[in-house]
Protein backbone atom coordinates (compact mmCIF):
# COMPACT_ATOMS: atom_id res chain seq x y z
CA UNK A 1 0.00 0.00 0.00
CA UNK A 2 3.05 2.18 1.21
CA UNK A 3 4.59 2.16 -2.21
CA UNK A 4 0.98 2.46 -4.30
CA UNK A 5 0.72 5.88 -2.74
CA UNK A 6 4.18 6.61 -3.19
CA UNK A 7 3.60 5.95 -7.10
CA UNK A 8 0.49 7.74 -7.26
CA UNK A 9 2.31 10.62 -5.39
CA UNK A 10 5.24 10.45 -7.91
CA UNK A 11 2.89 10.44 -10.74
CA UNK A 12 1.30 13.18 -9.49
CA UNK A 13 3.97 15.70 -9.14
CA UNK A 14 5.17 14.78 -12.79
CA UNK A 15 1.73 15.13 -14.30
CA UNK A 16 2.07 18.89 -11.99
CA UNK A 17 5.66 19.29 -13.53
CA UNK A 18 4.57 18.88 -17.21
CA UNK A 19 1.46 20.95 -16.97
CA UNK A 20 3.46 24.07 -15.63
CA UNK A 21 6.54 23.13 -18.10
CA UNK A 22 3.45 23.94 -20.76
CA UNK A 23 2.37 26.77 -18.85
CA UNK A 24 5.71 28.29 -19.05
CA UNK A 25 5.73 27.17 -22.90
CA UNK A 26 2.44 29.17 -23.87
CA UNK A 27 3.59 32.21 -21.80
CA UNK A 28 6.59 32.50 -23.71
CA UNK A 29 5.32 32.59 -27.43
CA UNK A 30 3.32 35.23 -28.75
CA UNK A 31 -0.53 35.87 -29.39
CA UNK A 32 -1.81 35.90 -32.65
CA UNK A 33 -4.05 39.51 -31.98
CA UNK A 34 -4.52 41.68 -34.20
CA UNK A 35 -2.92 45.22 -33.74
CA UNK A 36 -2.60 48.56 -36.19
CA UNK A 37 0.14 49.86 -38.13
CA UNK A 38 0.51 54.06 -37.70
CA UNK A 39 -1.57 53.57 -41.28
CA UNK A 40 -4.41 52.30 -39.40
CA UNK A 41 -3.53 48.52 -41.27
CA UNK A 42 -4.48 45.44 -39.11
CA UNK A 43 -1.40 43.37 -38.46
CA UNK A 44 -1.16 39.56 -36.16
CA UNK A 45 1.33 40.65 -34.31
CA UNK A 46 2.48 37.35 -33.82
CA UNK A 47 3.63 37.00 -37.62
CA UNK A 48 4.90 40.93 -37.77
CA UNK A 49 7.65 39.49 -35.03
CA UNK A 50 10.22 38.10 -37.31
CA UNK A 51 11.72 34.69 -36.55
CA UNK A 52 15.64 34.67 -36.80
CA UNK A 53 16.38 37.83 -35.08
CA UNK A 54 15.94 39.71 -31.77
CA UNK A 55 12.97 41.65 -30.58
CA UNK A 56 12.59 44.64 -28.33
CA UNK A 57 8.91 45.41 -27.81
CA UNK A 58 8.24 48.52 -26.14
CA UNK A 59 4.55 49.17 -24.88
CA UNK A 60 4.06 53.22 -24.20
CA UNK A 61 1.48 55.94 -24.15
CA UNK A 62 1.69 59.63 -25.69
CA UNK A 63 0.40 60.38 -22.17
CA UNK A 64 3.33 58.38 -20.28
CA UNK A 65 6.20 60.94 -19.56
CA UNK A 66 8.92 58.08 -18.58
CA UNK A 67 7.60 55.97 -21.95
CA UNK A 68 8.48 58.53 -24.48
CA UNK A 69 11.57 59.12 -22.67
CA UNK A 70 12.73 54.84 -22.82
CA UNK A 71 11.69 55.54 -26.62
CA UNK A 72 13.25 58.71 -27.44
CA UNK A 73 16.81 57.35 -25.54
CA UNK A 74 16.65 53.72 -27.35
CA UNK A 75 16.20 55.81 -30.90
CA UNK A 76 19.06 57.74 -29.70
CA UNK A 77 21.47 54.25 -30.09
CA UNK A 78 18.88 52.32 -32.15
CA UNK A 79 20.91 52.55 -35.20
CA UNK A 80 24.04 51.15 -33.59
CA UNK A 81 21.69 48.25 -32.05
CA UNK A 82 20.77 47.38 -35.10
CA UNK A 83 24.79 47.31 -36.99
CA UNK A 84 25.75 45.05 -33.77
CA UNK A 85 23.11 43.18 -33.07
CA UNK A 86 20.85 42.59 -36.09
CA UNK A 87 18.01 43.66 -33.79
CA UNK A 88 14.85 45.37 -34.28
CA UNK A 89 12.42 47.54 -31.94
CA UNK A 90 8.51 47.20 -32.32
CA UNK A 91 6.83 50.23 -30.11
CA UNK A 92 3.09 49.28 -29.25
CA UNK A 93 1.03 52.00 -28.62
CA UNK A 94 -1.94 51.55 -25.59
CA UNK A 95 -3.57 54.66 -26.13
CA UNK A 96 -7.48 54.39 -26.14
CA UNK A 97 -9.62 56.39 -28.68
CA UNK A 98 -9.10 59.19 -26.61
CA UNK A 99 -5.85 60.24 -27.27
CA UNK A 100 -5.27 57.57 -30.38
CA UNK A 101 -4.91 60.79 -32.80
CA UNK A 102 -1.90 61.85 -31.18
CA UNK A 103 0.25 58.54 -32.05
CA UNK A 104 0.88 59.39 -35.62
CA UNK A 105 1.80 62.94 -35.35
CA UNK A 106 4.12 61.97 -32.00
CA UNK A 107 5.49 59.51 -33.84
CA UNK A 108 6.27 61.87 -36.62
CA UNK A 109 7.89 64.51 -35.14
CA UNK A 110 10.40 62.43 -33.38
CA UNK A 111 11.41 60.77 -36.55
CA UNK A 112 11.40 57.31 -34.57
CA UNK A 113 13.15 54.55 -37.05
CA UNK A 114 11.58 51.67 -35.56
CA UNK A 115 7.86 49.80 -36.04
CA UNK A 116 5.60 51.23 -34.35
CA UNK A 117 2.02 49.32 -33.62
CA UNK A 118 -1.46 50.22 -32.17
CA UNK A 119 -3.23 48.60 -29.70
CA UNK A 120 -6.43 50.69 -28.84
CA UNK A 121 -8.59 47.76 -27.75
CA UNK A 122 -5.85 46.56 -25.27
CA UNK A 123 -6.46 42.91 -26.89
CA UNK A 124 -2.34 42.96 -27.00
CA UNK A 125 -1.78 44.25 -23.54
CA UNK A 126 -4.27 42.05 -22.05
CA UNK A 127 -2.64 38.72 -24.13
CA UNK A 128 0.61 39.79 -22.52
CA UNK A 129 -0.19 40.61 -19.23
CA UNK A 130 1.25 44.43 -19.30
CA UNK A 131 -0.74 46.48 -16.85
CA UNK A 132 1.02 49.68 -16.70
CA UNK A 133 3.31 51.37 -19.54
CA UNK A 134 6.31 51.06 -19.76
CA UNK A 135 6.64 47.93 -20.70
CA UNK A 136 9.39 45.87 -22.16
CA UNK A 137 9.65 42.66 -23.58
CA UNK A 138 12.60 41.18 -24.87
CA UNK A 139 12.42 38.42 -27.34
CA UNK A 140 14.82 35.61 -28.85
CA UNK A 141 15.59 34.94 -32.27
CA UNK A 142 12.78 32.02 -31.94
CA UNK A 143 10.46 34.68 -30.54
CA UNK A 144 10.16 33.83 -27.27
CA UNK A 145 10.00 35.89 -24.55
CA UNK A 146 13.05 35.87 -22.59
CA UNK A 147 13.17 38.86 -20.12
CA UNK A 148 10.58 41.62 -19.77
CA UNK A 149 10.64 45.12 -17.61
CA UNK A 150 8.48 47.34 -16.14
CA UNK A 151 8.88 51.06 -15.57
CA UNK A 152 11.79 53.07 -16.80
CA UNK A 153 14.73 54.70 -15.24
CA UNK A 154 17.31 57.11 -16.98
CA UNK A 155 19.83 54.45 -18.07
CA UNK A 156 17.86 51.03 -18.12
CA UNK A 157 18.17 50.67 -21.86
CA UNK A 158 21.84 50.29 -20.92
CA UNK A 159 20.98 46.98 -18.71
CA UNK A 160 18.64 46.37 -21.94
CA UNK A 161 21.52 46.22 -24.46
CA UNK A 162 23.28 43.61 -22.08
CA UNK A 163 20.27 41.65 -22.26
CA UNK A 164 20.22 41.83 -26.07
CA UNK A 165 24.34 41.62 -26.45
CA UNK A 166 23.89 38.09 -24.18
CA UNK A 167 21.08 36.92 -27.12
CA UNK A 168 23.53 37.84 -29.81
CA UNK A 169 26.10 35.88 -28.97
Amino acid sequence: MKKLFTLSLILCFAAFANALDSDTAKSNSLPSVLVKDLNGQPVNFAEYVTKGQITVVSFFATWCKPCLVELSNIDNVYAEWQEKYKMRLIAVSVDDSRTLAKVKPYVTSKNWTYDVLMDNNSDLRRALNVTNPPTTFLLDKEGKIVYTHTGYLEGDELELEKKIAELAK
